[in-house]
């Protein structure tokens, strides 16, 4: 019956793929998460991994040193209650005698992601491991002599058990390629003023009291109609827990993070196409809003990544200075790496635009945040000994860049040149910190 279910999401990708949506040679972001609803997941997105690796090394140099951060790899919903409110509503309506057929069906495949989901809320899934070890196997591969036996190699995580889980899962990774490798571990409060940190005023811009409610509320209320969804599934909503706007959110959820489960259960055959790229459009303004560089929050949650980017700095020079080879390995979460690509200002990563109608032109989650998102700065020495160490950035396995020059030409640039640029957006950072602490001092 699973195997049967499951069908429904790929008669979905397929009908699109063939449909009328791909009328122009070049793709928008609609066009994408049209043609691949898993994409709708934003932030939920399983890691698509990268097409090849990028095991690109200037003449005349060696890889020797690392620098990392990864989210987390892919979860279960945030809490055991995301599934069981939906779940409750169904056990309700079919109390009440009003599932549609379609309502029914989906009831029974509900209860079979429950099996595995069960006590589980927050937790990394299997594939959430095995997507860490490969980013971490694949990383060996490019650059093995990074991974000498005497490398020097840190791996601190979050206090959070998926993120913990997620580091054990890389270093695993590593020690398979390498079982000489020594890797201490730690996950605790410690490290946590740069893995995840937050200033008091971006926490009260993203609260409900926030700025940026009127703008994402109006956008919502655009973009989002639960009335067909809701008439699909039950004959009448009266009495039921839910409101067919949470309804549908909450079914959205459940359908998005299936791809980050084992089940082979599928329900983006709930939605229509344009339903569910609506959810996905608000949804993207959401994270956006709330984690990266939209205009209004005038690089306030942007600079949060401040304390991490430091530490980025301070850790590569320190590698330099004592001539350590090895590799610094960070684990946290789509609210930390988000800030830090758009603070790095990597193309696409730190789009501006103050238009919620235009917001997907210039920021998509799914291109910056999937699960198991990751930084890799490599760094290169000369392997005469003479000349400047080099650096690359990757994002996702992919090359980026910064937007500055480069005088050894793209991707790489050497470290002095990268760091000033970096030692500045760091220095940009505080001051705008310093900026709303002196306004909320004012204000009180």
């Amino acid at each position: 019956m699973l195997k049967t279910l499951r069908k429904h999401s790929i008669v979905f990708a397929l009908t699109l793929t063939v449909g009328s949506w791909f009328s122009s040679s070049a793709l928008t972001v609609m066009d994408e998460v049209i043609a691949n609803p898993e994409k709708a997941g934003g932030v939920y997105y399983a890691y698509p991994g990268p097409a090849d690796t990028l095991a690109v090394t200037p003449e005349g140099y060696t890889a020797f040193y690392i620098s990392h951060y990864g989210r987390h790899g892919s979860r279960y919903l945030i809490s055991d209650d995301d599934y069981l409110r939906v779940i409750d509503y169904f056990d309700k309506a079919d109390s009440l005698g009003v599932l549609t057929p379609l309502g029914k069906e989906v009831k029974s495949r509900l209860e079979a992601v429950w099996l595995e989901a069960d006590g589980r809320g927050g937790e990394l899934t299997p594939l959430g491991a095995r997507q860490h070890k490969g980013i971490a196997q694949r990383m060996y591969d490019s650059y093995p002599e990074v991974f000498a036996d005497s490398a020097h190699i840190t791996a601190r995580s979050t206090q959070v058990m998926r993120c913990a889980h997620s580091m054990m899962a890389f270093c695993e990774g590593l020690k398979e390629k390498n079982p000489a490798l020594y890797i201490p571990k730690e996950s605790s409060k410690r490290w946590m003023s740069h893995l995840c940190w937050w200033t008091p005023q971006a926490a009260e811009w993203n609260s409900e009291r926030g700025p940026w409610k009127e703008t994402y509320d109006n956008f919502a209320d655009a973009n989002i109609h639960p009335e067909r969804v809701t008439a699909s599934l039950v004959t009448s909503p009266d009495g039921l827990p839910l409101t067919p706007e949470q309804l549908m959110w909450g079914l959205y959820w459940v359908a998005v993070d299936m791809q980050n489960m084992e089940t082979p259960v599928g329900f983006f055959d709930i939605f229509t196409p344009e339903e569910l790229y609506a959810l996905w459009r608000v949804n993207n303004l959401d994270f956006y809003i709330h984690n990266s560089s939209f205009p209004m929050s005038e690089g306030l949650i942007v600079a949060n990544a401040r304390n991490l980017l430091d530490n980025i700095i301070l850790t590569a020079d320190e590698y330099i200075a004592e001539g350590k080879t090895g590799a610094t390995l960070r684990f946290g979460h789509d609210g930390n790496i988000t800030p830090l690509a758009a603070l790095m200002q990597f193309d696409g990563f730190c789009g501006e635009e103050p238009d919620p109608e235009k917001a997907e032109e210039a920021w998509a989650n799914f291109k910056v945040t999937p699960m198991a998102s990751n930084l890799q700065v490599i760094f290169f020495e000369p392997d005469d000994g003479q000349g400047d160490i080099l650096v690359k950035f990757m994002m996702n396995e992919h090359d980026v860049n910064l937007p500055i020059e480069s005088s050894v030409g793209k991707p790489f640039y050497k470290w002095s040149e990268a760091r000033e640029f970096l030692k500045a957006r760091a220095d940009e950072a505080t001051a705008t910190i310093t900026r709303a602490e002196q306004a909320q001092q004012a204000a009180n």
